[in-house]
């Protein structure tokens, strides 16, 4: 096998990066816009201003608010704790939405490269915003059904009295203990998510066969779920089933 020189990998790394990076004056503000592309395939942009003491780089608020934006919540404890994990691996700081780092002479390209790596890292924060935390939730049902050997259908959809069309996660047949459940995955417990899966429940359940009845699976792993919760859906005789006693509760989706 022929031999080669490693240190090449490392020059044809560091010609990329001279000849991917574009700076432009913009007042007194450098905007550095860097080969790295965030989740829209955009070219990430950091901003450096000189102060008597040094430097300051930022990303202008640009990578949370792009995050908010996108309907990524980051007032919970876990994303909280994501967020202040990744930001104190790279010595960044949050003001506000501002990520942002102090650099000197010294330093400066270090802290340029610690910036940007925030940055993405951030950004991948992403994959936990609602619609894929949703979506991943509904997996871990199904997973737990088929695990448990539970027969269901999935994805089912019911034109209620209205005439509005309703689909829930789950539907599982009746048998000779049990009458049909419906079943709806609820990411998050909130007033909404549970008036919305009442009002599908009440306007379908005069067409489904008698004694069906209606099951919650609701995800309790990043915010409790409050007794006016539970309470609202017992008022519409709703089961709700919480993701940490759900082996507990198995029973009532199994039989």
């Amino acid at each position: 096998m022929q031999r080669f020189d490693c240190s090449q990998f490392v020059e044809q790394y560091l010609h990329w990066l001279r000849e991917s990076i574009r700076a432009v004056q913009v007042g007194e503000v450098c905007e550095i816009t860097t080969p790295f592309l965030d989740r829209h395939n955009d070219h990430l942009q950091i901003y450096i201003k000189r102060m008597d003491e040094g430097f300051v780089l930022t990303d202008d608020s640009y990578t949370i608010q792009d995050l908010l934006l996108s309907g990524c919540d980051l007032t919970t404890e876990r994303r909280r704790r994501l967020l202040d994990t990744i930001l104190n691996g790279f010595g960044v700081q949050r003001i506000e939405d501002e990520l942002t780092v102090q650099a000197d002479e010294t330093d400066l390209a270090q802290k340029k490269h610690n910036l940007i790596q925030a940055m993405l890292a951030v950004n991948d924060l992403f994959l936990t915003a609602q619609p894929t935390v949703a979506a991943l939730f509904r997996e871990d049902v199904e997973r737990f059904l088929r695990a448990n050997e539970v027969r269901f259908t999935p994805s089912v959809g019911f034109t209620g009295r209205s005439g509005f069309h309703h689909t829930f996660d789950f539907v599982i047949p009746a048998s000779v203990e049990m009458p049909e459940r419906v079943v709806k995955a609820i990411n998050m417990p909130t007033r909404d998510n549970a008036v919305a899966f009442m009002f599908a429940w009440q306007d379908t359940k005069e067409a489904r066969p008698e004694r069906s009845s209606a099951v919650a699976m609701v995800n309790d792993t990043e915010r409790p779920v409050s007794a006016d919760f539970v309470s609202a859906f017992s008022q519409y005789e709703i089961e709700v089933i919480k993701w940490g006693e759900r082996e507990e509760k198995a029973g009532l989706l199994t039989k």
